[in-house]
Formats: C-alpha cells, structure tokens, sequence
C-alpha cells in the first residue's frame, strides 16, 4: 500500500420498519415533500415575478401560516424546519 493513500469503504443497510413505522414514516415524508414543495414554490414566484429572494426565515414563517390554514393543519404533527434548512442550503449552493 503507498502511503497516504485513502481506504474507501461502503456499508449497505436494510430497514425493516414496522407497521406502525411505516405508517408515521410515510406520513413525515409526505408532510416534507408538501412544506418543500410549497417553500420552493414560494420562492420560485418570487423571484420570478419580484425579482426579491425570499430566505429561510421567511419561509420559516410561511411555513407557521401554513400550519394554521384549514387544509394544512396536518403539518403540525411531524418536524418540518429541516426541510426549510434543506431548501435553504440548496439555494445557498447554487
């Protein structure tokens, strides 16, 4: 082996929830995907039409009006902000 070379290595792991796992996991992804989805939405039509960025605290606060339409209350059942981090950094990336 030449020194300083790096070692690569991979671990594969399955996941088996349970019933009840399945159920709650679906229901976080599900509720991520729409505060995504919603959040980028949101920043797509302002730039587009304002040319203004919106940034994660505004759609921090988005995300609280959200949590309090009719339609949406559901989201207050599962941890979101991370979702918000996420969008976040991507834009940051890019």
């Amino acid at each position: 082996m030449v020194s300083g070379s790096v070692v690569k290595r991979a671990f594969r792991y399955r996941f088996h929830p349970s019933s009840a796992q399945e159920v709650e996991l679906l229901r976080t992804f599900g509720c991520v995907r729409v505060v995504y989805n919603r959040a980028l939405e949101a920043r797509t039509q302002a730039w587009f039409g304002e040319q203004r960025r919106v940034n994660y605290v505004q759609t921090s606060a988005l995300l609280t009006a959200w949590k309090k339409t009719d339609g949406l209350g559901f989201l207050n059942e599962v941890p979101l902000q991370q979702s918000l981090r996420h969008l976040q950094s991507a834009f940051a990336a890019f």
